[in-house]
């Protein structure tokens, strides 16, 4: 967005350059990418003086050149060789010196040399005004009316004009910054400064057929304001207002036109102006068509609206995209006599929404996106129609339309100076912050020591929290004036997550790492073969675009790809594998889609390589259960139970459940499983839902001191049925015994003909401590005896002595 120098001065008094405007501007919040120097007349008539013909005469050789000597002051006459058919002794002209570059209202800019014309010697140039980018004409020489000596330069009797634009990189959230007047109300904050108060004068009305208006969608355009104008005459604007718009980069186009966008730049309300005559029954209706209605915009392009485009229609047709664009016959031609002036706030999701469907960025939808200001279409009406009875004549037609039923009221957020302290870093006096806040017209009540009450202005519509009322104040106090340290912490008022997931991912592959294992990453598209033949997981979504027919589902089991990962590591020679994965899978249920996130685990091959000191093992169950249960131990995951699983990818394997919801499986794969993938060898898998582990994961830490008191353990032999498991056992003694037993451990199991059929035998060790005194053997025997108790009455065990 561009903002002009000279034109910020309409609206606050500037006497600083255009460098610390540039970082004043920056500084709160408006940032200037770029500062351009601009002329309303390239080169700025530099070199360019008052000249007098002295002598002309016909060229020798030329019947169309004339032979000149010009008087340019310096006490020496000036041959110059011309064409002009109006050049003539007496004249005063524009005399180009020699050394001078002159910029042409087309084509290149050149320099002025001298030069041998015909034989002749000419040393400068007698200039037409489009020599010197002053119009378009080029019959003849311009001639001055001037009583200034010979010699005056050209820019004493011609205002050349010069001015500084700004290149601000607007955020979305500025809204009320897309206009001079914004741009004005932050630089009158920065410097503590009253601004020019906007002026409008009762203009009279002659009542002469005005335009009805109705508005049926007040959400998609909460106030709609207008008026009609008649008699008025198109033509150019003047050359103050051609300069003014041209300087921010804005092309002119008529008086009308060119006011409506003068306004637009100058308060931030975008206008539009209708031909009235264009407007059937002198009604209009802001409203919406149905979709599929077509509509032709003014680059004369046909669209197809949506049923969530608001329009401004007549009697007959749409008109004009509400806050977007106009229609081919609705706006402002050469012969137009008779105008309806539009000054509207229009919804912001409304105007974003029909933007982006149609592909189109205008300065009005650049400005209604950001939220305009409701509060500024009458004022903005005001001005432009004074100006135009001004440039363009005419009478006011009617009186002003405001449609407004449900004002926007100013938002109150009440707030504590102590949030201002914290969030800010440094303690700024409370008198400071209130003073900042009216200077950004946001006002401020029932303030005591402690808290106040904001009131924020409808045009600050990003205003809505505290920590926004801390940026206002932040920004215009200056963030360069924030101390930093070398330690730092800052407050929030926003909550966050404890538990944040990809914290807790990063952690547990760091622990896997430091356990030999290794992290992959697999495709989420997989062979459709694989599901066909396998059936792992639900049903699978297919992709309807595909890129090959091997990619044509999204994978329904993470084995799908992983696979093809461990079948590439072995056949590469490297069959020892400790993988693990963090990886979605997809799939549907009754039309709906499900993705889950799953923590995975393969382990195939030894368990290390052989050495001298002890021969190679192949991984077992046991290799992936410590894995997978110290991981759970490390997120410090509780309160789980295991059971036999009789998953179809399982040979055997147990699944884990939490709150009786399964959460995960592990397990030896079936051979029909690997041998699919060719893979010879064995393969162990778990997998785990990531989310649940998050959920039921402790971020907490505790330490406590280790004890001083010995720890001691006994142990027990226990024959017991086959279908009771070592979870049962432990679970019942640490049911019987809460105070003292630390842990459990097997160290033996037996099966065989020793014992009676059915039977099995387990060989436990019981660590008792107390961690207050030191157990005694009556204490200890206690504990024993209780264990014994319990699992000969709970489970029929066989005390082995």
């Amino acid at each position: 967005m561009k903002i002009s120098y000279n034109w910020l001065k309409d609206y606050i008094t500037l006497s600083e350059s255009p460098e610390e405007i540039s970082s004043a501007l920056t500084q709160t919040g408006l940032e200037v990418e770029g500062v351009e120097h601009v002329e309303k007349i390239p080169g700025g008539f530099e070199g360019l003086v008052i000249g007098e013909v002295v002598e002309c005469r016909p060229h020798p050789d030329a019947d169309k050149l004339q032979l000149t000597k010009v008087d340019v002051g310096t006490g020496a006459l000036l041959p110059i060789v011309c064409g002009a058919p109006n050049v003539k002794q007496g004249l005063k002209v524009i005399v180009a010196t020699v050394g001078t570059t002159i910029y042409p209202t087309s084509g290149e800019p050149f320099k002025i040399k001298k030069a041998k014309i015909r034989g002749e010697v000419s040393e400068g140039m007698l200039c037409a005004e489009d020599e010197i980018g002053l119009g378009t004409s080029h019959d003849g020489l311009l001639i001055l009316k001037t009583e200034k000596p010979n010699g005056t330069p050209l820019i004493e009797i011609f205002e050349s004009g010069s001015d500084y634009v700004f290149e601000i990189g607007l955020t979305p959230n500025r809204g009320d910054a897309t206009s001079h007047l914004g741009a004005a109300r932050d630089l009158k904050a920065f410097f503590k400064r009253p601004m020019d108060s906007l002026q409008s004068r009762n203009l009279k009305t002659e009542i002469d057929r005005p335009i009805e208006v109705k508005v049926e969608n007040y959400e998609a355009c909460p106030r709609y304001s207008g008026l009609t104008i008649r008699g008025i005459k198109i033509g150019p604007s003047p050359d103050w207002l051609q300069w003014r718009l041209k300087a921010v980069g804005l092309s002119p186009i008529n008086n009308v036109v060119d006011i409506t966008n003068y306004v637009m730049m100058s308060l931030g309300q975008p206008m539009h102006a209708f031909d009235a005559d264009e407007i059937a029954d002198n009604k209009i209706t802001v409203k919406t068509l149905p979709s599929g209605t077509k509509f032709t915009t003014l680059d004369e392009v046909e669209r197809e609206l949506n049923e969530k485009d608001l329009m401004i229609c007549n009697d007959q047709s749409g008109m004009c995209i509400a806050g977007v664009f106009g229609g081919t016959r609705s706006g402002v031609k050469d012969n137009t006599t008779s105008i309806f002036l539009e000054s509207a706030h229009f919804s912001a999701d409304w105007v974003r929404g029909t933007a982006m469907r149609h592909g189109l960025s205008t300065d009005a939808s650049f400005r209604f996106e950001r939220g305009s200001d409701p509060e500024m279409t009458i004022p903005a009406l005001q001005m432009a129609s004074e100006l135009i009875l001004e440039l363009a004549g005419g009478h006011l037609a009617s009186e002003v339309v405001d449609l407004y039923p449900n004002p926007i009221l100013p938002v109150r957020i009440p707030t504590t100076f102590q949030n201002f302290h914290r969030l800010i870093g440094i303690t700024l006096p409370n008198d400071q912050i209130i003073e900042i806040l009216n200077l950004l017209d946001i006002q401020t009540e029932a303030v005591d020591e402690t808290t106040f009450t904001a009131i924020v202005p409808p045009y600050r519509s990003e205003v809505t929290r505290e920590a926004d009322l801390v940026e206002e104040v932040l920004r215009i106090y200056g963030f360069n004036n924030i101390p930093l340290e070398e330690t730092l912490s800052a407050g929030y008022l926003s909550s966050f997550s404890e538990k944040e997931p990809y914290k807790l991912q990063e952690d547990l592959s760091t622990y896997l790492a430091g356990k030999g294992f290794s992290e992959i990453q697999t495709n989420s598209l997989t062979n459709p073969k694989y599901y066909k033949d396998l059936g792992l997981g639900g049903e699978p979504v297919e992709i309807l675009n595909k890129s090959s027919e091997d990619l044509g589902y999204m994978k329904t089991s993470l084995l799908y790809t992983a696979l093809e990962s461990v079948r590439h590591n072995i056949n590469r020679k490297t069959k020892n594998l400790n993988l693990f994965e963090f990886g979605k899978t997809y799939s549907r249920k009754n039309e709906k889609y499900k993705e889950d996130q799953l923590l995975a685990f393969y382990m195939s091959g030894d368990s290390h390589e052989e050495s001298w000191l002890e021969s190679a093992r192949k991984i077992g169950f046991h290799d992936l259960s410590k894995v997978v249960f110290s991981s759970l131990r490390h997120l410090k995951v509780i309160g789980y139970t295991t059971e036999p699983t009789e998953d179809p990818a399982l040979e055997y394997g147990l699944e884990v459940k939490l709150n009786n919801k399964v959460i995960g499986k592990l397990g030896m794969l079936k051979t029909k499983v690997t041998r699919y993938y060719d893979i010879k060898q064995e393969v162990f898998y778990a997998e785990f839902l990531w989310k649940d582990l998050v959920k039921a994961a402790k971020v907490e830490t505790s330490f406590e001191e280790i004890s001083k008191y010995p720890e001691v353990r006994r142990d027990l032999s226990l024959v017991l049925d086959k279908k009771v498991s070592y979870n049962e056992i432990r679970d019942l003694a640490f049911k019987s015994e809460k105070k003292l037993l630390n842990r459990i451990n097997v160290f033996s199991v037996y099966e065989g003909d020793k014992l009676e059929a059915g039977k099995k035998s387990y060989a436990l060790s019981f660590f008792i401590q107390d961690k207050t005194k030191t157990l005694t053997d009556k204490g200890i025997d206690k504990v024993m005896n209780g264990l014994i108790s319990t699992f000969e009455n709970e489970v029929g065990a066989i005390i082995r002595k």
